[in-house]
């Protein structure tokens, strides 16, 4: 590395927080994705908007790449490892301030570096609880889980494909330092927090609204240095209940029939595996609680507030009983020995360590995308069958089925467990997560989030005009293309 490019770095962020350390390089350059190793020159970890302008500018100036990170490791989805060699890495996990939290409009303005362990706790001390993906790592970046647009587990409270997400200040790969929403202005935030304002609209300034060309981007446009996050009211009680069953089908229709009347708080599907997974840390435990379960378990939460907490579970309790028995399924407080209180404690927090992906193997390989709940058992029949033919286990795929935005699409997640010690095993999941994730993408799997290799074959079927108005887009906010080039379409640029 040029001498004059560490020392200008330096200067910028000073010397405690720049490092080219050949063992701290090594961490950054690779993931649990199927994405090719490539080592970072340095990685700079930057205190505050001010400095994340000089360092871009000075990107631009030396024709530096930048890869923006926030989330520590174990990282899985290769959008972190930079696709050009000379690359620098802006590590974001030291901005970690937690700037306010607004009980009345439930709103929490956060840094990048704010994780889920550091703010589910501070939340529950203003009454508050954060909308937050099935067991995010600790080490998850908040914010960044709210740019990759990760599935809440609570469909009733998803309005819109960017929620949680509210207001953001950003600094493009123009060096200008932007904000969203609400936050936009008029006046200051201490102007606009002085007469009530909280950022909470994340629509404009006035017809245009760049959250939606930030969500997803992967760091090619620009960095975010905060965002306003919606939360909701802390519940007083809450029940949870396994609705079990080995016919996907009836378990779609029940859920069918919770989300059009907006019953239940946290509610997702879970193949017998992923349960397990969740559950259990030693692969042999996991294997012994997955002999007893049955082939798919709901997971459905109910939550009670206010004055009367039991009464409005009682007859949240009551309405959802009856629809299961016209459904034709059951629920139950307990299941396997697995009690209801002991999941509900899991789903109130981050993983605990290791991370639920890394416990049945240590490699995991996630393949995701939208398509709607009804059309999932076509999804998984293609995956099995794949499984089967590249001679890949279909018993080591974990299967994850989430209701999105009030139940108008669904997550549909295959986590293909392996061990990365092994070449054969590790060739094999390699394999199957290419040439499964062309064919879902073939039968309809939409790849709103698509990472590594599987963004190549997701723009390959996108139409010239979309990938040519993505280019554009990226031209206006970082005409140096200095952001994390050659991620999504952004392999080749002019």
């Amino acid at each position: 590395m040029e001498k004059s490019i560490f020392d200008g770095l330096a200067e910028i962020v000073g010397r405690d927080n720049i490092s080219n350390d050949p063992v701290i390089l090594e961490e950054y350059s690779k993931d649990f994705s199927p994405t090719a190793p490539k080592k970072p020159i340095c990685i700079v970890w930057p205190k505050g908007a001010k400095e994340i302008q000089r360092i871009i500018e000075f990107a631009k100036e030396k024709n530096l790449p930048l890869v923006p990170v926030s989330s520590g490791p174990p990282r899985f989805r290769g959008d972190t490892i930079p696709e050009k060699n000379g690359s620098v890495v802006v590590d974001l996990s030291k901005m970690k301030r937690i700037l306010s939290i607004d009980r009345k409009n439930r709103v929490a303005m956060i840094e990048p570096g704010v994780t889920f362990s550091d703010l589910i706790p501070e939340l529950e001390k203003h009454g508050l609880r954060l909308l937050m993906p099935l067991l995010p790592r600790p080490s998850k970046s908040v914010l960044a889980s709210c740019l990759e647009r990760e599935p809440i587990t609570i469909p009733r409270y998803h309005w819109d494909s960017s929620d949680p997400l509210l207001c953001l200040e950003i600094v493009f790969g123009t060096g200008d330092i932007f904000r969203t929403g609400a936050a936009a202005g008029p006046g200051t935030l201490e102007q606009q927090k002085a007469v009530g304002q909280s950022q909470k609209n994340p629509m404009g300034p006035t017809q245009f609204d760049p959250f939606r060309i930030i969500q997803g981007s992967q760091g090619t446009m620009g960095v975010v240095t905060w965002a306003t996050i919606k939360c909701e009211v802390l519940p007083s009680k809450k029940k949870l209940f396994f609705v079990p069953s080995d016919e996907l089908d009836e378990l779609i229709e029940f859920t069918y029939k919770l989300l059009r009347r907006r019953l239940g708080d946290e509610l997702f599907i879970l193949n017998d595996l992923n349960f397990a997974v969740i559950l259990r840390k030693r692969r042999e435990d996991i294997e012994s609680l997955r002999e007893v379960l049955p082939q798919w378990i709901l997971t459905l939460c109910i939550s009670g507030f206010g004055e009367l907490p039991e009464e409005r579970i009682e007859y949240l309790e009551g309405d959802i009983t009856d629809i299961a028995l016209e459904s034709g399924v059951e629920l139950k407080s307990s299941l396997a020995g697995i009690s209801s209180l002991e999941v509900l404690d899991l789903l109130s927090k981050p993983s605990e360590e290791p991370y639920w992906k890394l416990r049945f193997g240590n490699g995991c390989y996630e393949i995701f995308f939208l398509s709607t709940l009804d059309r999932t058992p076509e999804f998984i029949k293609i995956t099995m069958e794949m499984a089967t033919r590249e001679k890949f286990p279909s018993s080591n795929i974990g299967v994850y089925l989430q209701p999105m935005v009030q139940g108008c699409s669904c997550h549909c997640e295959f986590d293909l467990y392996y061990d990365s010690s092994s070449p054969v095993e590790r060739k094999k999941a390699d394999d199957l997560f290419l040439k499964l994730g062309k064919e879902l993408i073939n039968k309809g799997g939409f790849f709103s989030r698509p990472y590594g290799p599987l963004a190549d074959i997701t723009f390959s079927k996108c139409s010239p005009e979309v990938v040519m108005a993505m280019k554009k887009v990226k031209m206006i906010f970082d005409p140096a293309n200095v952001m994390n080039p050659g991620k999504l379409c952004f392999k080749v640029m002019e």
